[in-house]
């Protein structure tokens, strides 16, 4: 081959290299433009319209149409607010470059209210409150984080001896002495779970979910919530992985005695269905009850254990989110949205608890004496008795004992009403 002729192919191979570099760089170059294109939303026009509608002083829309749209209250919505833009920088409304105004923390907290609320998607309230979708999502992140940060250790505590005399006292009220609460599972289905962990989370032939563990009072208050483990272990799994016993049998928990039948008892119990086992702290109902006695406990230990389901029906009510199926991928992001709600959820059982039926407890505040269930100020770090303290949670003689006793109990107190 001649050297002219190899000249010319090297110079038709340059010319396409270079075709193909600026072709890859047009490309890139277009992509850029577009992910960069700037939307002026004038979100400053979505602030006032979003203070005009619900925060001047004669606003446009009344109190009760706040509450069913953000799910409380005014006052505890802008509590939650004025805590975040002043704990948490993300809230706080700062200048750019140019002097101009970012977001308010309004309209990030409204953008993320509503997400939990209505359980769509980022850009749903776009042209309401000015924000685009992935600032949504942003706000929707910084949010949950802000509500565990600055409320979770007061909204998911674990009961005080005060907060379990109380308990003890409704429990005493509605039949069941040592009654501290009701436990139960709920699944929350997952949408986009991982093609590679979808038979882990999925249970027979269904979807893939993700269980919730809670216990709850008669006041809907989640008193427990472990939240993450895989659909397809049921609620006995999931007591075996759970650190609802963790405080007792690490000796942490308050001492609680209390009376049914003239037997005296030393640890409290929470109601439960079927599925759960035999153990001191557990009680079932019966499931083919024989004779007035049985039929009364059954129909008493039944409607009072509804307690957990009217809880997860309210939770769900108020936060479609864990009602729709989860849209996210990270599994840590869909726990914090889980606890932010159950945090939410608690703070508005406090702000709206005067107006429930309450049980009147009143006969035990004149002082103990009348009074069947104590709680003991003190506690017992007795590590090495941690074995016993599990073998007295899990014996199910004294659930046998116990159960026959509450039925003895439910009769002597109800068992004349209708005659």
């Amino acid at each position: 081959m001649s050297s002219s002729s190899s000249d010319e192919v090297d110079e038709a191979i340059e010319e396409m290299v270079d075709q193909v570099v600026d072709n890859y760089i047009d490309s890139v170059v277009n992509v850029q433009a577009k992910r960069r294109a700037y939307i002026e939303r004038d979100r400053e026009r979505g602030h006032n319209q979003l203070w005009n509608d619900y925060f001047i002083e004669n606003p446009t829309y009344q109190p009760e149409m706040f509450r069913r749209r953000f799910r409380m209250n005014k006052p505890l919505f802008l509590r939650i607010v004025e805590s975040l833009s002043s704990e948490v920088p993300y809230f706080q409304q700062r200048r750019n470059g140019h002097g101009r105004y970012g977001l308010s923390a309004l309209q990030k907290c409204t953008a993320a209210i509503r997400m939990l609320a209505y359980g769509q998607s980022g850009d749903t309230y776009d042209e309401y409150l000015r924000l685009g979708e992935s600032t949504a999502r942003l706000c929707l992140e910084n949010f949950t984080d802000g509500i565990m940060e600055l409320f979770g250790e007061e909204y998911l505590r674990r009961p005080t001896p005060d907060d379990l005399q109380h308990l003890l006292d409704i429990g005493e009220v509605r039949g069941f002495p040592g009654m501290i609460g009701s436990i139960d599972c709920m699944h929350w289905e997952w949408k986009n779970c991982p093609t590679a962990w979808r038979g882990q989370y999925t249970r027979g032939s269904g979807k893939p979910t993700i269980v919730l563990e809670a216990v709850a009072s008669q006041d809907l208050w989640i008193w427990h919530a472990f939240f993450g483990l895989p659909g397809t272990l049921n609620d006995i799994n999931v007591l075996d992985r759970s650190p609802v016993f963790s405080d007792i049998l690490e000796g942490r928990a308050p001492k609680v005695n209390f009376k049914v039948n003239n037997h005296t008892y030393r640890m409290a119990y929470y109601l439960t269905d079927g599925i759960y086992p035999n153990w001191a702290t557990f009680i079932q109902s019966i499931s083919l009850p024989q004779g007035p006695k049985a039929e009364l406990f059954a129909h008493r230990q039944e409607s009072t254990r509804k307690d957990v389901e009217r809880a997860f029906g309210v939770l769900q009510s108020r936060f479609a989110i864990v009602k729709n199926p989860a849209l996210l991928w990270d599994k840590v992001k869909i726990g914090k949205i889980m606890r932010t709600c159950v945090i939410l959820h608690n703070m508005i059982v406090e702000n709206e608890r005067s107006g429930y039926a309450q049980i009147d407890t009143s006969e035990f505040e004149s002082g103990e004496s009348s009074r069947s269930s104590q709680v003991q100020r003190t506690t017992s770090m007795n590590i090495g008795n941690m074995r016993g303290i599990r073998n007295e949670v899990r014996d199910s003689q004294i659930h046998d004992r116990l159960k026959a006793d509450l039925v003895e109990n439910v009769w002597q107190k109800f068992g004349n009403v209708d005659e």
